[in-house]
């Protein structure tokens, strides 16, 4: 038992390392490709991302905690409501944005960076959420879960962020870009609501006690 559940530790990290990599790159060219496009969906996509390695950084806590059980469900508690808290400041930040952009009419530039940000993001980390989530399944961590979570909420957020950008690029639908901020905003403030009460949305509440 104990030496599947250090394999699965292996794994874990092997997984949340590749993640960091990945979406340290998705906060380099979001954000530059979101400034230089005035896109307020690539701005709040690339925020996601800094959030998002927030996420790996408790998921690592986690895993380093787990031979420690009293210390592993203290970092289980702490991580949730941290990555909680900090997808609440995002819907906030998202949607005055997008309510600003749409009030003020301002279209932003085409962005083939962005697209090909949109659809990098959309092939990869579902991948990556599968994994992490057999990992999480079998070591019955909310946290880890909770990090899969964000991993597979990227996959989500990406999709949205390619249509408004492939909208407005296409067709000159200068709202489509604030419109699909917009949509964004439920699914993270709902996440954030079930991370800081100390649930994970992907997880069944058999797994959320370590």
């Amino acid at each position: 038992m104990e030496v599947a559940r250090a394999q699965l530790v292996r794994q874990g990290k092997a997984l949340t390392y590749v993640t960091l990599g990945l979406v340290s790159l998705e906060v380099i060219v979001a954000l530059t490709a979101g400034l230089a496009a005035g896109s307020v969906a690539l701005l709040g996509f690339g925020v996601d991302s800094l959030i998002e390695l927030t996420a790996g950084a408790a998921a690592l806590w986690r895993l380093h905690a787990d031979l420690d059980h009293a210390r592993r469900e203290r970092v289980e508690i702490l991580s949730l409501r941290l990555i909680g808290l900090c997808f609440l400041a995002l819907a906030a930040y998202v949607g005055y944005g997008a309510v600003r952009g749409l009030m003020a009419r301002e279209r932003p530039a085409e962005s083939l960076a962005g697209i090909a940000l949109a659809v990098f993001s959309l092939v990869s980390m579902p991948l990556l959420a599968r994994a992490k989530h057999r990992v999480a399944l079998g070591m019955r961590s909310g946290a880890l879960a909770a990090d899969a979570q964000q991993t597979a909420l990227c996959a989500y957020l990406a999709a949205i962020l390619l249509l408004g950008l492939l909208l407005n690029a296409a067709l000159g639908w200068w709202w489509a870009d604030p419109l699909a901020a917009i949509l964004m905003v439920p699914i993270l403030a709902k996440e954030g609501l079930e991370a800081v009460r100390g649930r994970s949305a992907c997880c069944s509440s058999a797994i959320l006690k370590t």
